[in-house]
Parts: C-alpha cells; structure tokens; sequence
C-alpha cells in the first residue's frame, strides 16, 4: 500500500462507524469532506517533517509510560476566575462555577446559540489555505464537547479552561468557540492535560478594538500525544495576545492561524518550552497580514535536554493591500546536552513595499563565562545554571501584559527548571 493510500485509508477509518452530531450538521459535513479529501498528515508533508503525527493518528500500543514529574497541578488555581473544568475531555458541571459577571454569555457546544450556527468551522475552514490542517478539520466534524463564549462589554475577571485527565485511555476532542465584540475585552487561562490523546481547536473572532489575552500552561504529564490549534481573526485595532508555557510530555504541537484583516490590528504570540528525555515540543504558526499598519509579534524560547526536540515554524504572510505592516519573529533555544536537537523553519512572504519585517533564530549551549562568573560569587553551579535558565527564558514571559500573571508563570518556571536539568 503506498503512502497516500495509507493517509486516505486512515481519514476514512475516522468516520468508520461513526455518525456526525446534528448541531452545526453542515460545518461537520463539509469538514469530513475536507478530512477525506486531504487525507492525514504524514511525515513528509512540508509542515510536518521536523514532527511525527503517527501518535495523533494512531493508537499507542502498549502501557501508558508516566513522566517522574507526574501530573501538572492547576497553574492558575491561586488566580481569582470563572473556573470551568473538562474531565477526560468532557465538560464537568458540577465542578465549573456558575457565571456571576454582566457582559458575558456562556454555552456549551452541544446548546449552541442560533449565532454561532455560522461561526463554528469557518476559521478552520479558512486556516486550511495555503497550509492543509487536516486534524483540526477532524476536530471540527467530530468534536461534540466544547465551550461557546460570547463577550459585549470588558469580561471582570479572567475564564479560567482546566482539564483533568482521570483515565489512562481517553481521547479528548474539545472545540471552543469566541467572539469578542467591539471594544469587548477578555483573558483566558487554560491548563491541565485534555487526555492520553487530545485534538482542540480554539476559535476567536475580535470585533474591532476587542482585545484577547490568552494563556496557557501545558505538560508535566504522562506519556501523550497532544494538538492544539488556535484560529483567530482581527478586526480594526483588534489586540490578540497568546501565550505558551509548556514543559515535558511526550508529543505537544502547538499551531496558531492568525488572520489581521482589519487596520492597525496586533497580534502577539510567544511562549516558553523545557523538555528533557523523550520531549518533543512544536510551535508551528502562520500570521498573515491583510490590514494597514498591522503588528504581529511570534517570540519562543525552548531548554532542551537529554536528548530533547524543539522545533519552531513560522511564517508571516503580508499581502499587497498590508502596507506598513511591522512583523517581529524570533526563535531561540538552549541546549543543555549534545543529544537535544534545536529545527527551525523561520519564513517571511511579502508582497507589499513599504513594511518592517524581521526573523531571526538562533541555538546555542549556557555562557560558560556567565556561569563561571556567578560561581566564583559563590552561587553554586546548579542555581547558577537554573538563574541562566530562567534569564534566558524571561524574554518570553515580559510578553505578557498581566504583571500578576506573568509573575505567576515564572513561579511555575522556578519550579519546573531544576526538575529538567536532573
């Protein structure tokens, strides 16, 4: 059997058995279509040659393997929000808080409101050009658990998305759907492990001037395999800002679509990953520019050891219409041990004239002069390596607005360094 008969073969045995939900029947339909027109993704498709999706695609054999760390405590539990908590991928009432705050509508996907009939799959149905995105396409036919947010005025305290995992076998498909309206604004926080498996897409449409900050820690977990997928569209002066904070399990790709079709819209992604053995971490993102004066931000940062894999894709796509576009992409690493591998893929596409476009990325080990310095102060060399870390890593998290919050994902970090460098 070839290959391609081998990636159609397994997209059709996705639906094998299986009817779509009735709620949002005709997005479902035509993102089947799409799923068994693509085909999954393999290896050697261009965006996914640095990172195998055989763990997203097939069911691991053999026992689950836990990570010494364990699980991952709720990094914003200390963080006043409206708690809403997934078990096993499935929306657990009982321990999410009742919506208390004006301003804010809260469905779940299985009750969706008439407004979002056609909202649901549209922006993952324009995230599949240039690029396919065949999992998020099979996240959109088949997801039947998720959360419909809607926000008219300024949101007074953070949602807060916590997932537990309970069993050693479940899969989790979770579909979230966001429309900030104009002048709306609102932060959400995500943390825990969706499953053995997880496929999530995340779509957030910004008015113009609605603002959207998003965080979210993720890893410190068992031996899974997990895709996430944000799809996002900008309208005038519209402000996203996304944040990443990840550390170990086995299989963590993180893919963003962000489309800045409105003027003067800012995009801003980053994040911060350390893995040791038998990580394999992925941010892969593609922002494109359609609007005036547009800003688009991507800065990541990964600490690798024994025998860890980074891998870092983005691309900023600026078209004829986006002049004065101001795009800034950076990607660097750490590398702890001779055995970590660093794989970048910076791109830039520009077909307007008058823009401000940069990339740039970079590996290398910790400055043996730095660290020689803070020894002969009498740091000790394992803090002293640790202070590296954590200076290096710091550039990622003065990328997010919220003082308190960033100050509590560096406390995670503090936390979290020293266990990798063991």
């Amino acid at each position: 059997m070839t290959a391609q008969a081998t990636r159609f073969d397994a997209a059709a045995a996705c639906f094998s058995g299986a009817e779509l939900v009735q709620n949002f029947a005709l997005a479902r339909a035509a993102a089947k279509d799409r799923v068994l027109t693509l085909g999954l993704p393999q290896k050697r498709d261009e965006y996914w040659r640095y990172s195998d999706p055989t763990g997203l695609t097939t069911r691991a054999v053999g026992p689950i393997q836990e990570h010494p760390l364990g699980e991952a405590p709720a990094s914003f539990v200390s963080v006043s929000a409206l708690k809403l908590v997934f078990v096993d991928g499935v929306f657990d009432a009982s321990a999410s808080d009742a919506v208390d705050f004006e301003g804010v509508e809260i469905s779940l996907l299985a009750e969706a409101p008439t407004w979002a009939a056609d909202f649901y799959g549209s922006l993952e149905a324009r995230g599949q050009n240039p690029v396919s995105r065949p999992l998020a396409a099979l996240n959109t036919a088949l997801a039947q658990q998720g959360v419909i947010i809607r926000v008219t005025g300024q949101c007074t305290k953070p949602i807060s998305f916590e997932y537990i995992s309970k069993t050693n076998s479940s899969d989790a498909i979770l579909h979230h759907l966001i429309k900030v309206e104009e002048g709306a604004s609102l932060t959400l926080l995500e943390s825990g492990t969706l499953g053995l498996r997880g496929n999530m897409v995340l779509e957030v449409e910004l008015a113009d001037c609605a603002k959207f900050h998003h965080l979210r820690t993720q890893g410190q977990d068992h031996d899974r395999n997990i895709v996430t997928h944000l799809f996002a569209r900008l309208g005038n002066e519209a402000v996203l800002k996304s944040f990443n904070l990840t550390m170990n399990g086995k299989f963590t790709r993180n893919e963003a679509v962000i489309e800045l079709i409105g003027h003067d819209a800012k995009a801003h992604l980053a994040g911060a990953a350390i893995g040791g053995t038998g990580f394999h971490h992925d941010d892969t993102i593609f922002i494109t520019h359609q609007g005036l004066r547009g800003e688009s931000r991507q800065v990541f940062k990964k600490v690798l050891n024994g025998g860890a894999v980074g891998v870092f894709q983005g691309k900023i796509l600026v078209k004829q219409s986006a002049q004065k576009t101001d795009g800034y992409q950076m990607s660097q690493s750490l590398l702890l041990d001779d055995n970590s591998e660093f794989l970048a893929k910076p791109e830039l596409e520009i077909y307007a004239d008058d823009v401000k476009c940069s990339h740039g990325s970079t590996t290398g080990a910790i400055d043996e002069t730095a660290l020689f310095y803070l020894r002969s102060r009498g740091v000790p060399t394992d803090q002293a390596q640790a202070l590296l870390i954590l200076a290096f890593l710091a550039d990622t998290l003065a990328e997010i607005d919220d003082a308190g919050l960033a100050e509590r994902l560096r406390e995670v970090l503090i936390d979290w360094v020293p266990q990798v460098r063991a």
